[in-house]
């Protein structure tokens, strides 16, 4: 008898210091709603999907130049205006302080061309402007077509985008003696093609 209780008594000890069995969790209450779902991330934009910064007031593009635009009237208060004679009322040249070396052709109330000269920063969006050489002009251009030059010998020539007819804007370049742009036209024809203003 002794025996037997010395048996329970030491398997009751050795229940009591052993650790408990691990339960399962028990499931949260229903509450009638689903569960909250974590927010997925936002989207990380890649580098195409920037969006496109828009043109520096310096940067000729084929709608004009900062408030100057082809086919459009001459913005009121903008600072371009006539300076200087002009052949006619027909057809007139404007410029601006803002915008050293360049001018523009109005005809009609109109401006149809914007002229980027020698003593201008201003360039195109792709950083082309006044001073760049032929090279440049072919491999960012490789399709306009080429024209011989009216006063200048060669390398000197016309450089004018193949699309250039009717009322759409174009670009041309005028190539200098030296292999280098001397002149940057955008307009429309046939005033892009006029190689002494007005004519």
């Amino acid at each position: 008898m002794k025996t037997i209780l010395t048996t329970i008594s030491l398997a009751l000890g050795l229940a009591a210091c052993s650790p408990e069995p691990s339960r399962a969790p028990e499931p949260a209450p229903d509450t009638g709603s689903a569960p909250p779902v974590a927010a997925p991330a936002p989207p990380t934009p890649s580098p195409t999907e920037a969006p496109a910064a828009p043109a520096k007031a310096n940067t000729l593009t084929l709608e004009g130049l900062g408030p100057l635009r082809i086919n459009q009237p001459v913005p009121a208060g903008s600072g371009w205006t006539e300076r200087g004679a002009q052949i006619s009322n027909a057809c007139r040249t404007i410029s601006s302080p803002d915008f050293p070396g360049v001018y523009a052709i109005v005809q009609q109330d109109m401006v149809r061309r914007i002229t980027v000269g020698r003593r201008s920063t201003v360039t195109l969006v792709d950083g082309i402007g006044v001073g760049a050489s032929e090279a440049d002009v072919r491999a960012a251009f490789p399709r306009f077509r080429e024209e011989p030059h009216k006063y200048s010998d060669p390398p000197a020539k016309y450089l004018t985008a193949p699309r250039a007819a009717g009322g759409d804007p174009a670009l041309r370049f005028e190539i200098g003696p030296d292999g280098k742009v001397a002149l940057i036209h955008v307009g429309t024809m046939p005033v892009l093609g006029y190689v002494e203003g007005c004519a």
